[in-house]
């Protein structure tokens, strides 16, 4: 174990969720791995694994993996950013930069455009396995393929299919309006600002000594076989890559940076670009065994990326990469910046998995936020306001900050009288009631805000919700019993919102 920079909880817990993570299991069915947590590009911990050539050499934080599909999300990052210099279109037909592609549906003509493509909702097929043995096949060989005519097996725009021959047109694109492969695109647009120096899409940059080699194992684990790299070729931009745990750790976090206040870089890519990347613009069902039974609320594909909605802990973004040889994910927690990645050299290892587990145990043992919400200052004063005239007893129709209609959906007296019935089935309530901060409960949103008036046997919970209009105003007041110290009723299910971390304005 190799503990990185800096002191914080996600340290602290580092060494325990990777020797759990990297279980037996892992550990049995791949010759060499790794695991890392990392918080906000910093690796915090990191755990090795066995001889990635079959050799004496031992795998170090240093060793180079085949990370796969996870180029998806360079491929998308770099597509993104030529967009905005305004050299390509996404809503344009596919057509417009490469005439000669033929897509079917039932027999008709039907058009693809950059966006469906790339969100994985153009309606051509799964295709992992016939993609992996084809990775080096020539562009001639795959414009040959798109101009022959492909079938769709679906209606564009209609449902997730993960589709690698559909993301690879996007690489045609990137050539044909930069006169480049796109490979070197990627290289001078990503890899070489952001400093990533371990990150290539061929193996030759590298050492021998510092490449893992490729395996398979077809008896878990018992035996193993070489196996060689997949070419490079047409394919390539959508699973070629090769890189190391910290730089990858760097590329979670230059993306998940877009959400923080200080976003990283944003002269290599807009933050709200990174933010389109992880919004998810195809739904996937769940539950779903892709997302190894994880709790999920929802989940759906962005640009490059999945989006999933932990019940308890919000967004979590992340990718895998898997080759014949090789097994690789990577995985972020958008609201704290905690993530993990893991590889393994051979296609048993799961990634996913390893890096799921260690993940969901980093939040929990650390209690993370599902998210972290700044209310407006407006929000914050009108929620101050009706707290304190709650507690003066004063009528709803003395509350300030109202929308004119508060009152008209529900008169004051009626308010009034649902207060008074409320106030004595939780025995009164409290004369003294700590400072308004430290009842603070959760707040959806920024126009949004819940928090508590203890009462003697249990506390009242007021919710406010603002619109946001150029003078923000109270749309709604709403009052619930809870039990003393809880933030729901008995009949409220638990949300993610639940576990907001509120950051209250300070003036």
């Amino acid at each position: 174990m190799t503990a990185g920079s800096g002191s914080s909880a996600v340290t602290a817990v580092a060494d325990g969720v990777l020797e759990s993570a990297l279980d037996d299991r892992a550990g049995r069915v791949a010759p060499a791995s790794i695991v890392a947590v990392c918080e906000r590009g910093e690796v915090r911990g990191v755990r090795t694994h066995g001889h990635p050539r079959g050799d004496d050499g031992s795998t170090t934080r240093e060793t180079v993996f085949r990370i796969a599909s996870m180029s998806k999300s360079f491929l998308a990052a770099t597509v993104l950013a030529l967009r905005d210099r305004g050299l390509l279109d996404l809503q344009a037909p596919i057509t417009e930069y490469l005439p000669d592609v033929r897509a079917r549906y039932r027999g008709d003509s039907a058009v693809l455009t950059g966006e469906l493509l790339l969100s994985n909702r153009s309606g051509l097929g799964e295709d992992n396995a016939w993609v992996d043995r084809h990775l080096g096949a020539t562009r001639e060989d795959i414009a040959a393929v798109f101009a022959e005519g492909v079938l769709l097996a679906a209606a564009p725009g209609t449902t997730y299919q993960y589709s690698n021959l559909g993301q690879s047109l996007l690489g045609r694109v990137v050539e044909v309006v930069t006169g480049r492969a796109v490979e070197d695109v990627v290289r001078d647009t990503l890899i070489v600002p952001l400093g990533l120096h371990r990150t290539a899409h061929a193996p030759d940059p590298y050492r021998a000594e510092d490449l893992a080699g490729g395996f398979r194992t077809f008896d878990d684990g018992a035996t193993f076989l070489s196996e060689p790299f997949v070419g490079s070729g047409a394919l390539g931009c959508i699973g070629s890559m090769f890189s190391t745990v910290d730089d990858i750790a760097t590329w979670m976090w230059f993306l998940g940076s877009a959400f923080a206040d200080e976003p990283l870089a944003p002269e290599v890519l807009a933050p709200s670009s990174r933010r389109e990347m992880q919004q998810p613009r195809t739904p996937i069902p769940v539950p779903s065994a892709m997302f190894d039974g994880r709790d999920l609320a929802g989940a759906g594909y962005g640009y490059g990326l999945f989006v999933e909605e932990d019940r308890r802990f919000g967004r979590v973004v992340q990718h895998s990469g898997g080759l014949p040889g090789f097994s690789a994910h990577m995985r972020w927690h958008a609201a704290t910046g905690t993530g993990v990645v893991a590889f393994g050299n051979s296609d048993e290892f799961a990634a996913r998995r390893v890096a799921g587990a260690a993940l969901q145990a980093v939040l929990e043992r650390t209690d993370a936020p599902s998210a972290v919400v700044h209310p407006w200052t407006e929000t914050v004063r009108a929620a101050q306001a009706i707290d304190a005239a709650m507690l003066d007893g004063l009528s709803a129709a003395d509350y300030p900050f109202l929308a004119g209609h508060v009152l008209q959906d529900v008169p004051a007296k009626v308010r009034d009288a649902r207060l008074g019935a409320q106030q004595a089935e939780v025995g009164g309530v409290r004369a003294y009631q700590p400072p308004f901060a430290e009842r603070v409960v959760t707040a959806a949103n920024e126009a949004e805000l819940r928090w508590r008036i203890l009462g003697e046997r249990a506390d009242l919970r007021v919710e406010v919700r603002l619109v946001g209009i150029a003078v923000p105003l109270v749309q709604s007041v709403n009052v619930v019993v809870v039990g003393s110290g809880e933030s729901l009723t008995v009949d409220e299910l638990p949300a993610a919102a639940d576990h907001h971390r509120v950051v209250l304005p300070t003036w």
